[in-house]
């Protein structure tokens, strides 16, 4: 008898290390004693080895503002992404292109500054420039995942009476999935680097011990801050790998 698709030469094990992980990460960020005296062997001279603020409330605060940004980069990105390769939108690709570009190559905590004035402080301008800065892979996987669907295929979904939005879902989309999903993966990894720099206009997070240390030239508050966010960083790549070879029909993984 075959195996389940959720039990077939993928395995199990990649799943279970990402549940795993979490519990580790989680069990980990509750530790406020272990990190206190972790931090206190490796910088004895620091008043206070750990920030104040629970690291438990502040990775919230921070996959707050990740989610909030990379959820409306991937409800924006993948339209568009799939816009500029219908007729529709053909067009319009160089102009969507630049503008992801220049989204990606300017400075978050430019954007920060600009956007202040407009949207104030706090958590609405680290949206704003995160959703700008994430947008680049999103939208370039989109394209590039879609263009790698061979034609003969979508001429054949088109031979069995299918319209478009049918080939767009039953064909394009399933066969380009793995491609988008990895500019998804890639977006996010980076704005959760990049959420750091939010604490500079009181979004809060990571960024917090890592700008407070700054500040008061306390290093252990910049590790703590540093190495939570990289950890975090890292078992969102382990969950969103998973999710992109999921994603990915059978025979093409």
């Amino acid at each position: 008898m075959s195996a389940p698709a959720h039990m077939s030469s993928r395995g199990w094990w990649p799943t279970a290390l990402v549940i795993l992980g979490g519990f580790a990460f989680a069990w980990l960020i509750m530790q406020q004693d272990l990190w206190a005296s972790v931090l206190g062997q490796l910088f004895p001279g620091a008043r206070s080895p750990v920030y104040p603020v629970p690291l438990v409330d502040l990775t919230l605060q921070h996959l707050a503002l990740v989610g909030i940004s990379s959820g409306l980069t991937i409800l924006v990105g993948i339209p568009l992404g799939i816009w500029v390769t219908r007729a529709s939108g053909r067009d319009f690709r160089d102009i969507v292109a630049a503008g992801v570009d220049f989204g990606q190559t300017f400075p978050p905590i430019a954007v920060l500054a600009i956007m202040m004035p407009i949207l104030g402080f706090g958590l609405r301008p680290a949206v704003v420039a995160l959703f700008l800065y994430g947008l680049f892979p999103v939208v370039s996987n989109t394209v590039a995942g879609l263009e790698a669907v061979p034609e003969a295929l979508k001429d054949a979904a088109r031979g069995m009476g299918m319209k478009r939005l049918q080939i767009l879902g039953r064909v394009e989309l399933p066969l380009a999935a793995r491609i988008i999903m990895a500019g998804v993966r890639t977006s996010v990894i980076v704005n959760i680097g990049t959420a750091t720099v939010a604490a500079a206009v009181g979004a809060g997070g990571l960024g917090d011990p890592i700008i407070g240390g700054i500040q008061v030239q306390n290093l252990a508050y910049v590790l703590e801050g540093a190495l939570v966010a990289a950890l975090l960083a890292i078992l969102a790549d382990m969950t969103l790998a998973r999710a992109e070879e999921l994603v990915t029909p059978r025979g093409l993984g």
